[in-house]
């Protein structure tokens, strides 16, 4: 299966266009990606979105947006000046705000988990740190 989780910046906000034979809607946006070695330039992705998400992320989403996408990464072959080119592109199948960076226009739809409160009897847990019960929640393996 081809899934993509990675966390960026938006760096070119999202352009809205339409398909010709079904109006269909389409989003584009750059997002910038951080390289792990530290001399290395970051990284641009183009991600595209469709239909009624591609709308609200053109009406959600501008430049500087820290945002978390997944979505199917895929490869094309691109011809420029006579020799081919490796671009990479991710269809985004959602898109999460980061907390620091400029919430989206219309924030409702976003839960903070330090604000979520259960119903369950959660007193045998703790959640300190980034902790449950002793074990680093960091390093857990995805």
């Amino acid at each position: 299966m081809n899934s993509c989780v990675l966390m960026g910046k938006i760096v070119r906000s999202p352009q809205l266009r339409y398909t010709q034979d079904n109006q269909l809607a389409i989003a584009e946006m750059m997002v910038e990606f951080e390289n792990i070695s530290p001399n290395s330039p970051p990284n641009t992705l183009k991600v595209v979105a469709w239909g009624n998400l591609a709308l609200d992320i053109e009406k959600n989403y501008i430049e500087g947006n820290e945002v978390v996408v997944t979505g199917r990464l895929k490869m094309d072959l691109v011809e420029r000046q006579n020799y081919k080119e490796k671009v990479a592109e991710l269809t985004l199948s959602h898109i999460y705000p980061l907390s620091g960076s400029n919430p989206p226009h219309n924030p409702d739809n976003v839960v903070s988990l330090n604000s979520y409160q259960s119903n369950e009897d959660v007193d045998d847990y703790s959640f300190d740190d980034g902790e449950i019960d002793g074990k680093n929640l960091d390093n857990i393996p995805f």
